[in-house]
């Protein structure tokens, strides 16, 4: 009986101090992640959400700084933020649902979807637009000195027809499109009948229970919870929220938080919404016309870190910085999301995998 108690007894401290060790261990972990996003956690200046997801659990997460210069209210992880180009991984989703619903093929030129497409773009298709290999002009660089009112989506593709050449000859090089995720998202609308606002809503964010994650479009919807973009100009932070450009959604015009970001995160890499073929297709390379490899998927960018090829994405748009990695073989995702129109937050992100990965 005595040696029985001396067992239990042994067992019950052993447990009691495995459980101290990893606390201090978990403590230890979260002062690292403190250290390395201390430039954002300033209680006057905006700042950042950060989250650490890994195998299905929320690690970490801590909001630094304001969500607003004018109000003063603080960042908390469900603080919602532009996402900015990290918007395109649900814009190549979007295509690929329909893809894997017989609705289009990524073979099918982007003519069939425009009759009048430009003639000189007529050799485009939907994988061109999702790998950035169309080669389309960039409609920035084509809106006219005078214009006034926000852009939207369709009006990227009506840019189109004031150009009369492409970069390159589509699937011959990579070149960042800005412009070709706009079309995506018009392709979108194309298809199923809606709006790309209403189709993202009902079958990926209300599926997925994202509840405050929506595709921003001002007069007709609001951010619950938001972030507003600053830049720092003559020694001060300023608002400097929307521009031109922000209201085309396909390339950029998604709000959401790091923590309804763990949702669609799960759902990749447990192939909620996507078989995994499908799913490993967008987080893998594909290749020119040549079978030169480009560093891209399907609204992802493919590198390599601590030996892991794995996808990522970052966002920058007017006042917000933001940056996703994925990790799906090891079950770990690091972001952070900013609101200010500066720093690179994808050097923080590398630096917090990194005391995961090691």
């Amino acid at each position: 009986m005595k040696n029985r108690f001396r067992y239990i007894l042994f067992v019950y401290a052993s447990t009691l101090l495995f459980a101290s060790c990893k606390s201090s261990a978990v403590i230890m972990r979260e002062k690292s992640i403190d250290d390395i996003v201390a430039s954002y956690n300033a209680v006057d200046k905006p700042g950042a959400s950060v989250l650490v997801f890994q195998n299905d659990k929320i690690v970490f997460k801590k909001g630094y700084g304001y969500k607003s210069i004018e109000t003063k209210e603080k960042i908390e992880p469900t603080t919602n933020f532009r996402l900015a180009s990290i918007t395109k991984q649900f814009t190549a989703m979007s295509i690929l649902l329909l893809a894997e619903r017989g609705k289009l093929k990524l073979e099918d030129p982007v003519s069939k979807f425009f009759s009048n497409f430009p003639a000189y773009a007529k050799g485009i298709k939907v994988k061109h637009l999702l790998t950035h290999t169309s080669g389309l002009l960039d409609y920035e660089d084509l809106i006219p000195a005078t214009q006034t009112e926000p852009l939207h989506d369709t009006n990227c593709l009506q840019l189109m027809y004031t150009a009369n050449k492409l970069y390159f000859p589509a699937g011959t090089q990579y070149k960042y499109s800005n412009t070709g995720y706009a079309i995506l998202a018009l392709i979108v609308e194309k298809i199923s009948g809606q709006d790309f606002a209403v189709f993202l809503k009902e079958n990926i964010f209300t599926p997925l229970k994202m509840k405050t994650t929506l595709a921003y479009e001002q007069g007709k919807s609001e951010v619950a919870n938001r972030a507003f973009g600053h830049s720092f100009e003559n020694g001060s932070w300023i608002q400097t929220d929307q521009n031109l450009t922000s209201a085309v959604l396909g390339d950029g015009g998604i709000y959401t938080n790091t923590v309804e970001l763990t949702y669609w995160i799960k759902a990749l890499w447990n192939n909620t919404l996507l078989r995994s073929g499908i799913q490993n297709e967008a987080w893998s390379r594909k290749k020119l016309n040549n079978g030169k490899e480009i560093d891209y998927g399907y609204g992802w960018h493919i590198e390599e870190f601590k030996n892991i090829t794995h996808p990522y994405h970052d966002g920058s748009s007017i006042g917000f910085r933001n940056s996703i990695l994925v990790f799906p073989t090891q079950k770990l995702m690091v972001v952070i999301l900013t609101n200010r129109n500066e720093g690179d937050p994808s050097i923080e992100a590398k630096k917090i995998a990194a005391l995961f990965l090691n």
